[in-house]
């Protein structure tokens, strides 16, 4: 067998190792850890000392982190309880650390020692009266290392206690709201006094004063001292005049009309449902949820009503709108009269109908319903549930409407995509910081998720399938006809009507004449642009071609797709200059003028097969891009186990070392754990002993995990698009294919027809299409000039070979035939070709110089098909890091019903005869494909494997045709 080392390792290119950034956070990394599940994604609802339900309140001191084990936003389940997680440095490792693999998520950790509020640690029962134990909803925790401060939400009180407990459902020391542990009495429905709470949502301690989001009366108390006494008067309080005014601010609909009746609009002095307040010991910060912003004031207050000093959220102090991101509205056909100002997202993302710029819904400055507000002494991070993300920034801002930094939980500012993958945040509610980690309460997924600085070194999609790191969307025209002088044709790539709602002028025209061409190509994307060619009375269909060819890649090319031509096929191809599925969006249309004798076909309407080279199935060989990656180049060998360690480099997958092939600055390529088959989405960071000692960690990104993906290699350093292929030709004796199909009906009699030797078999009632199959082998071989051996793919098949090796075997006549005696047969026997065609030399490389011809069985080096069916027979051999051995059993991708492998080669349909893991190599499939016979003569042709949705990237392959 061919030594796959050239895949791996020719085309890499090493750069210079150079200084590692500042480590910091980025946006979109992933989580480096997670807290409360077994894995990222399990969204598990068993409550116990390991798994939470849906948590809303952190907090960190003394080595423990606090969790308030309830919600009140409708987040199930609610398990009316606070766990401690006692010593967590010895359960969190740090960033710096190996993990250790000692279960399928290292890295997902958090063992609760103490519960609060119920008896042990599976109780999750709601206990609606009030003791000392009992909680009801609590929502916030707060610690400053020896005091433990509960918001028991719905008991409207806070608890305190005043030693860290130490056993489960030990009673609070002190009540604060009420005048004793039972009472859960309001002393007025909207009349607050200096010691009542009504559903408190947020606590604090910092310096010895206690603060409390007084969420129901629209207010933050602070106690100049942590109260000793049931009961105790708040000195402070903000967002109301004084201790015994109420507040109610009014609620505004969409056009500014009041919703009832209130008596204030929002002020830099008042609130609307704030649910939290903290402090970085200078400034203090209130989330006030209702009125969508985030309060600073940048003193301690210590008189009632003190205003705050910055507004977050808003573009000033009396703004309330969620996502205040512009104002006004975009003009549309028949409204002409109005258009969108911006107010918090200054950067335009399109134009409206009479051309007047367009902005984003929300961006890095927007707020939506914030829940948390926390400063770890340096920057500032906002909870911003309705967004689902937390805003990150790098300095306490001092100005109104600030723009966060950095985003975590989306990939971007103008995004809002809200899953359980280990970079998505739905409803982070709290946040907790120990000094290097930050902790965020995922409600909705029932998890903390545990975020970390590092080195930003792999971009977002920088993990992906190492056979097809790109997968560009194609297309193509077929150019057909005689030739008539001065005839004009053309190809118009992404004309569409409107480009982000305006109107498109008239597409740019590009045009190619003789062997010339002129004009600019450089057409808004979306708009399109026309590509012409003038037919001279010497051309040929292939001139035309290579007119229109250069035209499109004339100066800059086209924004949206370059080409190339493909003389065999008489076509244009094209291929998107963006690569995935967005590709896929590239329109293209054929021209040609009146009475024109040319024609122009194309393939489709748009370009299509763009993929995601970021999806990964089990087991797929990956490289990891980036920069500064590693301090070393170095290769692993392929004969034996891969490491985990490669020149002081590892890749750490949910906390899993991966098997490495080979690390560089640039590109790690590592294997998929096969472990990962029960998983969506994993969180993936590299760790790298660098030149001075010193170890570099990046920050996590989050790699989506698919049942399969499969990518084809192709050859390194070919500017082809699409590449050429690694195929080889799959025999040295002539070939052919039969498959078994239709359904079993007793006394139907298959016949295979091999020279004038027939070889027969009657079905029985018991039979199935492989059993017929393998007694239809059995006969065959006994033939003199062939054998036969059973298919193992997802059609019923078994191939025939020539017993004498070479090109002596070829042209033996074969065929299949199906007969019933007393009606039609129901079986259905189909020879892929009339003759055993096609020997070649076993493992030979397809070349030009070596080209397939049609018909011919074909051997596709993949990656990325999934976890094959685990048999008796397979399942100590398919071992992650380990080659599948030699000699082993084939293997089958897993169950048909998802996973069927089929392929287009050419434009027609190729025999997926089997789909193996290739003996003596980690990660790599081995799928048997056997051609159409009527292809054509193509350089060029085109072959792709699918597995349902999933399409792999299209690769080239020379054929002759005889």
């Amino acid at each position: 067998m061919k030594s796959l080392s050239f895949f791996f390792f020719a085309a890499l290119l090493a750069v210079d190792q150079g200084a590692w950034a500042q480590p910091n956070y980025t946006t979109g990394q992933a989580a480096r850890a997670v807290i409360g599940q077994p894995v990222f994604d399990a969204q598990n609802q068993n409550s116990s000392d390991t798994v939470m339900g849906a948590a809303s309140g952190l907090a960190y001191a003394a080595d423990t982190l606090f969790v308030a084990d309830d919600n009140l936003v409708q987040a199930t389940p609610e398990n009316n309880r606070v766990l401690l997680f006692k010593n967590l440095s010895n359960q969190l490792p740090p960033p710096t650390a190996q993990p250790p693999y000692n279960t399928a998520c290292p890295v997902c950790v958090g063992q609760a020692n103490v519960v609060l509020g119920q008896p042990d640690m599976t109780t999750t029962v709601q206990n609606n009266s009030a003791t000392r134990n009992n909680l009801r909803q609590p929502t916030a925790v707060a610690s400053d290392g020896v005091h433990l401060v509960v918001a028991d939400t719905n008991h409207n009180r806070v608890l305190i206690w005043n030693s860290i407990p130490a056993v489960n459902n030990q009673p609070a020391d002190v009540v604060v709201g009420q005048p004793n542990f039972t009472s859960t009495s309001l002393p007025g429905a909207t009349t607050p006094t200096a010691t009542s709470l009504r559903s408190p949502q947020g606590v604090w301690i910092q310096n010895g004063k206690l603060y409390i989001a007084d969420t129901g009366y629209n207010r933050v108390l602070i106690y100049n001292h942590i109260p000793t006494t049931n009961g105790a008067a708040a000195d402070v309080a903000l967002g109301a005049p004084n201790l015994t005014t109420a507040v109610q601010p009014s609620l505004l609909d969409q056009v500014g009309n009041p919703l009832f009746d209130a008596n204030t609009n929002a002020t830099a002095s008042n609130m609307f449902n704030p649910v939290s307040v903290t402090s970085d010991g200078t400034h203090l910060f209130v989330t006030d949820l209702g009125n969508n912003r985030v309060l600073i004031w940048n003193s301690i207050p210590t008189t009632s009503g003190a205003p705050a000093d910055v507004v977050l959220g808003q573009p000033d102090m009396t703004s309330t709108a969620a996502n205040n991101a512009f104002s006004g509205q975009a003009a549309i056909a028949s409204v002409t009269n109005v258009q969108e100002k911006p107010l918090l997202c200054p950067v335009s993302n399109g134009t409206d109908f009479n051309g007047n710029p367009t902005y984003p819904n929300y961006c890095n400055a927007t707020l939506s319903f914030p829940r948390f507000a926390l400063s770890d002494g340096t920057r500032l991070y906002i909870a911003d549930g309705g967004n689902d993300r937390i805003l990150v920034f790098q300095q306490i801002p001092t100005t109104n409407g600030a723009s966060a930094d950095i985003i975590l939980g989306q990939i971007g500012g103008e995004i809002d995509q809200a899953s359980e993958a280990t970079d998505s945040l739905m409803t982070p509610s709290s946040l907790a910081w120990d000094g290097v980690n930050l902790y965020v309460a995922d409600i909705f997924n029932r998890r903390i998720e545990v975020f970390s600085i590092g080195a930003n070194s792999i971009p977002y999609s920088g993990v992906r399938n190492a056979a097809s790191t790109q997968i560009f969307a194609i297309g193509s025209v077929i150019v057909t006809g005689t030739i008539t002088a001065n005839d004009t044709v053309g190809i118009t790539i992404g004309n569409t009507a409107t480009n982000n709602g305006s109107a498109c002028s008239s597409p740019n025209q590009n045009s190619g004449v003789s062997s010339s061409t002129t004009g600019d190509a450089n057409a808004p994307e979306g708009c399109g642009a026309t590509y012409t060619y003038k037919v001279q009375s010497s051309d040929t269909l292939i001139d035309i071609i290579n007119g229109l060819v250069a035209a499109i890649n004339a100066n800059s090319g086209d924004p949206n797709a370059f080409a190339f031509a493909d003389p065999a096929a008489s076509s244009v191809v094209l291929t998107a200059k963006t690569e995935g599925v967005n590709g896929n969006n590239v329109t293209y249309v054929t021209s040609v003028s009146t009475s024109a004798t040319e024609a122009l076909t194309a393939a489709g309407a748009t370009l299509e097969h763009g993929g995601d080279a970021s999806q990964l199935g089990p087991g797929t060989l990956v490289s990891v891009l980036g920069s500064n990656l590693s301090a070393n180049t170095a290769g692993a060998s392929l004969n034996s186990t891969l490491p985990t360690n490669l020149g002081g480099t590892q890749v750490f997958m949910n906390g899993i070392a991966a098997p490495l092939l080979y690390v560089s600055p640039s590109q790690i390529n590592a294997q998929i754990p096969w472990e990962f088959n029960n998983t969506s989405s994993v969180s993936v960071y590299v760790r790298s002993v660098m030149s001075d000692g010193s170890v570099m960690v990046t920050t996590p990104v989050a790699v989506s995990i698919v049942t399969n993906n499969p990518g084809i290699f192709t050859l390194p350093g070919s500017t082809q698009s699409p590449k050429p292929g690694v195929l080889f030709h799959g025999s040295s004796s002539a070939n052919d294919a039969v498959l078994v199909d239709g359904t079993i009906n007793p006394g139907d009699v298959a016949t295979i027809t091999i020279g004038a030797r027939n070889y027969s078999y009657t079905v029985q009632a018991n039979d199935t299409l492989q059993s017929v199959r393998d007694a239809l082998v059995a006969q065959l071989n006994q033939d003199p000039q062939i054998y036969a051996v059973a298919g193992v793919a997802f059609s019923v098949n078994l191939q025939i070979y020539a017993r004498v090796p070479g090109p002596d075997g070829n042209g033996v006549a074969v065929s299949a035939t199906t007969t019933n005696s007393s009606g039609s047969a129901e079986l259905i026997l189909t020879a892929s070709n009339t003759t055993l065609c096609c020997a070649n030399v076993a493992g030979s490389p397809v070349t030009p110089d070596n080209p397939a011809v049609p018909g011919e069985i074909l051997w596709i080096y993949a990656t990325g098909l999934g976890l094959p069916q685990v048999k008796s027979n397979t399942q100590s051999a398919i071992v992650t890091g380990q080659p599948y051995p030699t000699g082993g059993p084939q293997t089958q991708p897993p169950p048909e019903s998802c996973c069927f492998v089929s392929s287009i080669a050419g434009g027609s349909t190729a025999n997926i005869l089997s789909a193996s893991l290739l003996p003596g190599t980690v990660g790599v499939f081995l799928v048997v494909a056997q051609l159409n016979s009527s292809l054509p003569t193509d350089y060029f042709t085109q072959i792709y494997i699918a597995q349902g949705e999933n399409i792999s990237n299209t690769v080239t392959f020379p054929l002759v045709a005889p």
